[in-house]
């Protein structure tokens, strides 16, 4: 009994010394309950960390001793809440946090402010916080499939956003800042309940090459008639002539044009 006692340490030392020296730990579908102490005590040498199909309920407040992670992958959990300090962990680029039980984010999100990629899909967020705003080097936001009504007016601050995912929500409509997202090329707000745009959204996004309004009020006839509105079908089909001539397909559904109504 020793012997698989003293097997099982040695194992348990040799993984976190791989770890250790890759700076990667991996961890999906181990029946985790609770974060793994293992993992904390690794401190500033986890660069990658991806917990994805486990059973965690919450992130301790100890998560502030990886104080080097740049990509934390925790989809696929029960987690309920994050932690007031998880606005430390500043060197973090890529968070997702999909497919969990979480109903609102700490106003400390904001501090996060080297986060590029960010995925909250499948939760139960009721609203974003203000301080969404403060975060400059967003590329991407995933929120679909939550119980969002709106953005706050801050998220035209995310200037660097490429790719906004909004799906299967309630939303009504947008704000008006969310026209100062010059660098915004994809806005994907299928399924909610949004009867009209901000005028200025295909004057001032000039980037804007792909928008998915499938299964809200708002008809073909009122998009068409948004000033900006040649521009912007100019812009689509270049990229689609592009996706045809490098013979890239989209799924089953084809090529992406571009537009969804």
């Amino acid at each position: 009994m020793g012997c698989c006692v003293s097997k099982r340490e040695d194992s348990k030392s040799t993984r976190a010394a791989r770890w250790k020296s890759t700076g990667i730990v991996a961890m999906r579908d181990s029946r985790l309950k609770v974060f793994p102490n293992e993992v904390l005590d690794l401190n500033g040498s986890v660069r990658t960390l991806d917990l994805t199909h486990n059973k965690l309920v919450d992130i301790p407040e100890a998560i502030t001793k990886l104080n080097n992670i740049q990509r934390m992958i925790l989809t696929d959990n029960l987690i309920e809440r994050l932690p007031v300090n998880m606005g430390q962990l500043q060197s973090i680029k890529v968070l997702s946090l999909d497919s969990n039980r979480l109903t609102s984010l700490p106003d400390e999100f904001g501090l996060l402010v080297r986060l590029e990629k960010l995925s909250i899909a499948e939760n139960f967020l009721g609203s974003l916080p203000e301080t969404l705003g403060s975060l400059r080097n967003l590329v991407l936001l995933n929120v679909s499939k939550n119980k969002l009504k709106s953005f706050p007016e801050s998220i035209g601050s995310c200037f660097s956003l490429e790719e906004l995912q909004a799906n299967d929500n309630s939303i009504d409509g947008l704000p008006l800042s969310i026209c100062n997202l010059i660098n915004l090329k994809s806005l994907s707000l299928n399924n909610n309940k949004v009867s009209q745009m901000p005028q200025n959204l295909l004057t001032d996004c000039r980037a804007l090459q792909n928008i998915s309004l499938h299964d809200n009020p708002i008809s073909m006839d009122q998009f068409q008639q948004m000033e900006g509105f040649q521009e912007f079908e100019t812009r689509r089909k270049k990229k689609f002539d592009k996706q045809i001539d490098s013979n890239v397909m989209m799924g089953s559904a084809g090529l992406d044009e571009g537009i969804d109504l």
